[in-house]
């Protein structure tokens, strides 16, 4: 049987000691970065804990948002009306809106200066003038200052030049939707100045061979520009 000679055998206790020595040295090293790891999380854990949450743009504030926009006579019935919120899916339920809207609201001073209102956990703003009721709704979260901008009874006074009543707005109902449609895009807001929803709801609706005493102002304004642009351009 072959045997080691004694150096050889000194030989091999001192390697299976070195390779001893490195498994219990890494075995340690390992242990040692688990355990380091371990303290580093539980460490990050705490300091999410004790931390605020962090911003993130779906977290900013949102614009305001519209659930309808309403025209109504001062008899409660509707002139013009555009709804962006599913709270009202039929026509019936719509109505029965308008009218717990007008009952609400018809005793009330609205023609100075804007009234608000609570109904149905909504925030209703409204303005009277003459025989035209004017009310913006929104959530019970929204600013009343931004849905009050959002009455479009200047634009309409522009558009009709001075003359916002029923009749006048019963025969202009094409500018009044263009004013919705200038104002509020899917119950979101995109404008807010009488002036500027005005002139594009005007220039939207111009007949260009329509005589200038037939436009209103915003839109005769609007085709004189067209014609001088064009006088410029021959």
């Amino acid at each position: 049987m072959w045997r080691l000679s004694v150096g050889g055998r000194i030989f091999a206790l001192l390697t299976t000691n070195k390779i001893w020595c490195y498994h219990n040295k890494l075995e340690s090293d390992i242990y040692n970065a688990l355990e380091k790891a371990q303290r580093e999380r539980d460490l990050l854990f705490q300091v999410l804990e004790l931390s605020p949450p962090i911003s993130s743009p779906l977290a900013m504030e949102l614009p305001p948002k519209v659930k309808n926009i309403l025209l109504l006579d001062s008899e409660g019935k509707r002139i013009a009306a555009k709804y962006y919120s599913g709270d009202w899916p039929t026509n019936t339920a719509k109505e029965a809106f308008e009218k717990a809207v007008f009952s609400k609201t018809q005793k009330t001073n609205a023609r100075t200066e804007v009234e608000v209102t609570a109904l149905e956990n909504n925030i209703i703003v409204y303005k009277f003038v003459q025989d035209l009721h004017f009310f913006v709704t929104g959530g019970e979260e929204e600013n009343e200052l931004v849905l009050a901008s959002l009455l479009l009874f200047d634009a309409v006074n522009l558009l009709l030049r001075g003359n916002a009543d029923k009749r006048e707005a019963l025969d202009n109902l094409d500018l009044i939707f263009l004013c919705f449609d200038e104002i509020i895009d899917g119950g979101i807001v995109l404008e807010t100045d009488a002036n500027v929803i005005a002139e594009k709801a005007g220039i939207n609706s111009i007949d260009p061979n329509a005589p200038l005493s037939e436009q209103t102002i915003s839109q005769a304004l609007a085709t004189a520009r067209e014609h001088l642009t064009r006088s410029l351009m021959k």
